[in-house]
């Protein structure tokens, strides 16, 4: 009896073995992530899962009816849906899917969390650049680059935390909270002093990374900028030279600018002849017109002098045929 019973669990072992192995086992461990606006969703292989393993990969919103296509047959345990063609919401909410293949056998779907992509992207680490003006330092604050849109549009109410210390004194950090502009001037520091500056950006319900800590000298109180100082030593040696040049060359810079040119000798001889044009001598001496009228003698009588007679001419006709 023994013997029987051992025989039909050692069956029913191997049977069951057979079939657990002739189904593949989905992927583990999917979900999504997102930073700085994009969007992938991860996986982990099924547990013992041999290498060589594809995978496909489908995603749909809260408000699609059904899953959209986004990598398929990739060996890759990630699949970026931030540039398909379907585009991506920063407001939307969105849920995914992945199963693997092994030849001819597939495993079922595994389903992921939701996401909802302005709550929860994490949002990058600023970029700062300080610049020192005796004893003040300048902060520019650079937002991150979003994959959709831009942090400022998604967001229009977050702030920036400046966090700043003495090289060396990280422990007596004094923070800056609430800080709404891109620049900041932090004045009353210590002259001659190295201070390091951190920017966090300011969101509640998103995680935020710190910016990288960056470092800068104050000046001294006294200090006069020197780019002011060679600006106005230049201008006043150029206007210094300028003037030297004008008073020692003055003359050769008048006869420059006024030449007194002087014409060749027929030029003049040319010029001062006068014409012999008929024209021109009646026009130097002219003479009253002369009129001419009929004289008619009368006997026994005076003179008569009568107008000008004007000859008329006959008519001219043309004979048109």
């Amino acid at each position: 009896m023994s013997a029987i019973c051992a025989f039909i669990l050692t069956f029913s072992t191997l049977c069951a073995s057979r079939v657990v192995s002739g189904v593949l086992s989905g992927p583990t461990k999917v979900h999504f992530t997102s930073y700085n606006m994009n969007l992938v969703l991860r996986w982990d292989p099924p547990h013992g899962a041999a290498s060589g393993l594809l995978y496909t990969a489908e995603y749909k919103s809260k408000v699609s009816a059904g899953y959209s296509i986004g990598c398929v047959n990739i060996s890759t345990l990630e699949c970026d849906l931030t540039s398909l063609n379907e585009p991506i919401f920063e407001y939307g909410t969105y849920f995914g899917r992945v199963r693997a293949q092994s030849g001819s056998e597939t495993s079922p779907w595994v389903e992921s969390t939701s996401i909802t992509m302005d709550k929860e992207t994490v949002i990058g680490s600023p970029n700062i650049y300080l610049s020192s003006n005796r004893a003040t330092i300048e902060v520019s604050i650079e937002d991150p680059v979003f994959a959709l849109s831009s942090l400022r549009r998604v967001y229009s109410d977050i702030t920036y935390n400046v966090t700043y210390w003495k090289d060396g004194q990280d422990e007596k950090a004094i923070t800056i909270s609430s800080i709404q502009q891109n620049r900041i001037v932090v004045d009353k520091l210590d002259p001659l002093t190295k201070y390091c500056f951190q920017v966090r950006i300011n969101k509640q319900l998103n995680p935020t990374e710190p910016s990288t800590s960056v470092c800068e000298s104050t000046g001294s109180e006294e200090d006069i900028p020197w780019v002011g100082v060679v600006v106005t030593f230049v201008v006043l040696g150029i206007a210094a030279a300028l003037v030297a040049v004008s008073v020692v060359y003055r003359r050769s810079i008048y006869h420059f600018l006024c030449p007194k040119d002087s014409l060749p000798e027929h030029f003049k001889e040319y010029l001062l002849e006068q014409p012999n044009s008929t024209i021109y001598k009646a026009m130097q001496n002219p003479q009253p017109p002369e009129i001419i009228a009929d004289v008619i003698v009368v006997e026994g009588g005076p003179l008569e002098v009568t107008a000008p007679t004007c000859i008329k001419q006959p008519d001219i006709t043309v004979d048109q045929r």
